[in-house]
C-alpha cells in the first residue's frame, strides 16, 4: 500500500466515523484525537474501520502508531508490505 492509498483510507474511515471533521487541517504531527475531537469510542471505530477496508489486524498493542497522521500512515503503509 502507498502513502497515497493509505492517505486515501484513513479520509474515508474519518468521514464515516467523524463526518465534519476536516483531515486537511490536520497536520502529520499532530494528534487525530485531538485535532478531529475524537473520543475512545471514535478511535476504537476508526481502527474498527481501518481493519474492514484493509483487512490488516491492528493488535491493541499498535494504537499508538495511529495516534498521528504521519504515523498511521507509516504503520498502513509498512503493515501492507509485511
Amino acid at each position: 500500500m502507498t502513502d497515497i492509498v493509505a492517505l486515501d483510507v484513513i479520509r474515508r474511515t474519518i468521514h464515516e466515523i467523524a463526518p465534519e471533521a476536516d483531515l486537511d487541517e490536520v497536520g502529520p504531527d499532530d494528534t487525530l484525537r485531538e485535532s478531529l475531537d475524537l473520543d475512545s469510542i471514535d478511535f476504537l471505530n476508526f481502527v474498527v474501520g481501518l481493519h474492514e477496508k484493509t483487512g490488516m489486524d491492528i493488535p491493541e498493542r499498535d494504537y499508538s502508531h495511529l495516534f498521528t497522521l504521519a504515523g498511521c500512515v507509516s504503520y498502513l503503509s509498512s503493515a501492507a508490505q509485511a
